[in-house]
């Protein structure tokens, strides 16, 4: 899995629920693995299939109709709530995202997001509401995530907004890096820091 994030175009699968906690994101039930892999199978189960019975999708969820797909999940206000289960983002970004887009994020959620690689774009509710009404016109709308400019674009109308995020979070997704990764960016400035100390 390729986990650097530069700019993505891609159109979006749009879920307009609101208060999205984690309970709903991966069921409780799914928890007992201790990798990543795996968990987008069984991404929003309770809300996809009748019975948890994976042969009976349920009819108007976004994520069972062919219409909606790409890289991009596009969420109601407060996605994340809940407890804290880093799992979620596992679940979401073994699903295929890259990004979620909504108006607000729970802290703990966020983080977990960025930390495996999954970027998190708050955007105005306004701005949100574009993005449902132009995705649901034509599911085949583009939009554009350019995280170097921290911006996010609806192609289709040209509407651009831009979006906050830690300058070392935004050099992790650029690069690809985990913690571990990014200190070992930093080891030939370390070892000659430390040269410097000790001459």
């Amino acid at each position: 899995m390729n986990k650097a994030i530069d700019t993505i175009t891609s159109s979006a699968v749009p879920l307009k629920h609101q208060n999205v906690d984690t309970d709903q994101i991966i069921p409780a039930r799914f928890l007992k693995a201790t990798t990543r892999d795996g968990f987008g199978k069984n991404l929003f189960r309770d809300w996809r299939y009748e019975n948890d019975d994976e042969t009976k999708p349920k009819a108007g969820f976004p994520l069972n109709d062919p219409a909606y797909h790409g890289s991009i999940l596009v969420a109601g206000k407060n996605f994340g709530c809940g407890s804290s289960r880093e799992h979620a983002a596992w679940a979401i970004r073994d699903a295929g995202f890259q990004v979620v887009i909504s108006s607000f994020f729970a802290d703990i959620f966020k983080n977990n997001a960025l930390n495996n690689f999954l970027l998190p774009v708050r955007v105005t509710e306004g701005f949100l509401q574009r993005i449902f009404t132009e995705t649901e016109k034509d599911p085949a709308t583009q939009l554009l995530i350019d995280l170097p400019d921290q911006s996010v674009t609806i192609l289709s109308t040209g509407e651009k907004q831009t979006f906050d995020i830690s300058a070392y979070k935004k050099e992790c997704l650029l690069n690809g890096y985990d913690d571990i990764d990014y200190l070992l960016s930093l080891k030939a400035e370390i070892e000659s820091f430390e040269t410097e100390l000790v001459s």
